[in-house]
């Protein structure tokens, strides 16, 4: 069979293609950068939200279409037919970000945020959660029978460890210079599920051409569950015992930890809420016991990136902040261009107010 995988190569995707070349599948992954092709792994360069290149690759037939990519629901409209006629499975990858808060541990059928949500600020947006729910709807009232909605939640890898909203830039870069860790005391008491890239991979691929999952949603979620102040705790007892040290952390309430994190629809609408998850669905179509238990996959991850620390650009701006909150203070050569240390330096020593002062004078 030949698999299509638009936007495969972040934390679930690269061992997703993986594992589809060496089961003996025609693999052809989207890359906006060159890669080389290995075995029956293919790789087509260019950008998959580009319509005229989608259209391009789009007018072959493909047994499987696994999308992760990112819409709007105006450019999902713009495709989904497009990519619906392609195929004979097209795997859409939303998120359970679109469940509700719920007592209960969350279901395929539990309520979604975009169902029950009496918030109509919320609703007038296009928030990750909303949007995805919207493109689901339009995959269920498309008139076609030929997806599978998949529903991961928070995800980790070698290079993906989150701390609540916080990807590792945010987080473990401070810890590992020195610097205080800044979080939330709100989200700290929180229950979440954090599944292994790896083995929500597996879980795609299991479903991967089977006719009973079209028409059909799936969540592929670990089954242990964890408060976000044992995680934490989990990496800074890692972060001690490979550094030597145990990095101090600021909890802050919630009004000044959206001063950190502007996405406050994911804060309020999904950090805040416990998330447990019922996964006995897909077990129908894998052995749930071959997941790795998220303490065990976290440690292994965490040790693994100790080793080799490399992250992305960090928000200067951002750190700026955290320090002025710990009372802290970046060296400037560890900020790299002068642009970054200006803002820097802005921020950590400037108050917020008389900085949008200066904006509104600029603009």
């Amino acid at each position: 069979m030949r698999v299509l995988v638009l936007g495969g190569t972040g934390a679930i995707g690269v061992h997703l293609v993986k594992n589809l070349s060496k089961n003996g599948f025609d693999t052809y992954v989207t890359s906006r950068s060159y890669k080389k092709a290995e075995n029956n792994l293919n790789y087509l360069q260019g950008n998959a939200k580009d319509i005229s290149f989608l259209k391009e690759i789009l007018s072959e037939q493909w047994g499987t279409i696994v999308d992760f990519m990112v819409y709007s629901t105006d450019e999902f409209k713009t495709r989904f037919d497009l990519l619906l006629n392609s195929t004979s499975q097209y795997m859409f990858i939303s998120s359970a970000r679109v469940y509700a808060e719920s007592i209960q541990p969350i279901t395929e059928t539990s309520d979604r945020l975009l169902d029950v949500s009496k918030d109509s600020e919320f609703l007038l947006t296009d928030e990750y959660a909303l949007a995805k729910a919207r493109q689901e709807d339009i995959l269920k009232n498309s008139g076609r029978k030929n997806w599978t909605i998949v529903r991961p939640y928070i995800t980790f890898s070698e290079q993906r460890l989150q701390l609540g909203v916080f990807e590792k830039e945010d987080w473990l870069y401070r810890g590992i210079k020195g610097r205080t860790i800044v979080f939330s005391s709100d989200i700290l008491s929180k229950v979440t599920t954090m599944t292994y890239g790896l083995d929500v991979s597996k879980g795609l691929f299991s479903l991967i051409g089977k006719q009973k999952s079209l028409e059909n949603s799936f969540h592929i979620t670990a089954s242990e569950c964890y408060t976000w102040d044992e995680i934490l705790n989990l990496y800074l007892s890692i972060i001690e015992k490979y550094l030597g040290f145990r990095p101090k952390v600021l909890l802050q309430n919630m009004n000044g930890f959206l001063e950190l994190h502007p996405g406050k629809y994911q804060v309020k609408y999904d950090r805040l809420f416990n998330r447990r998850f019922d996964n006995s669905k897909i077990k129908q179509y894998l052995d749930l016991n071959v997941f790795t238990n998220p303490i065990t996959g976290l440690k292994k991850c965490l040790e693994g990136f100790l080793m080799d620390p490399k992250f992305k650009p960090i928000n200067w701006r951002l750190e700026a902040l955290k320090d002025k909150l710990s009372k802290e203070t970046t060296p400037l050569n560890e900020i790299p261009g002068v642009k970054s240390k200006i803002i820097y330096i802005m921020y950590r020593n400037i108050s917020l107010a008389t900085i949008k002062k200066i904006k509104s004078i600029l603009n």
